[in-house]
């Protein structure tokens, strides 16, 4: 792949995931990272979200995802691939 490729990947994370800061530290870290997507709790009592930019740099976000914020603990995450490079732009915290 070359600098300019750019990947999407769809995660969900389960554990203590929710009122432990993960979205905004998601948000963050995406940030750091120049990612664009989102994040939302799911009623689940997961946490679901979208990535997109450069694939070495959503290695390292999906790094972070597996640590999460002080107070967190993730028990699973899922990720998968999806279709498309995504939107540039912000990364968001939906609700």
């Amino acid at each position: 792949m070359t600098d300019g490729d750019r990947s999407r990947r769809a995660y969900r994370l389960e554990g203590r995931v929710q009122g432990v800061g993960f979205r905004a530290f998601i948000r963050r870290e995406a940030q750091r990272l120049g990612l664009a997507g989102w994040a939302r709790n799911a009623a689940d009592g997961s946490v679901e979200l979208e990535a997109a930019g450069d694939p070495r740099s959503l290695a390292a976000f999906e790094e972070k995802l597996r640590q999460g914020p002080p107070g967190a603990r993730v028990e699973r995450l899922e990720a998968r691939n999806l279709s498309g490079d995504g939107a540039e732009g912000t990364f968001e915290i939906r609700f």
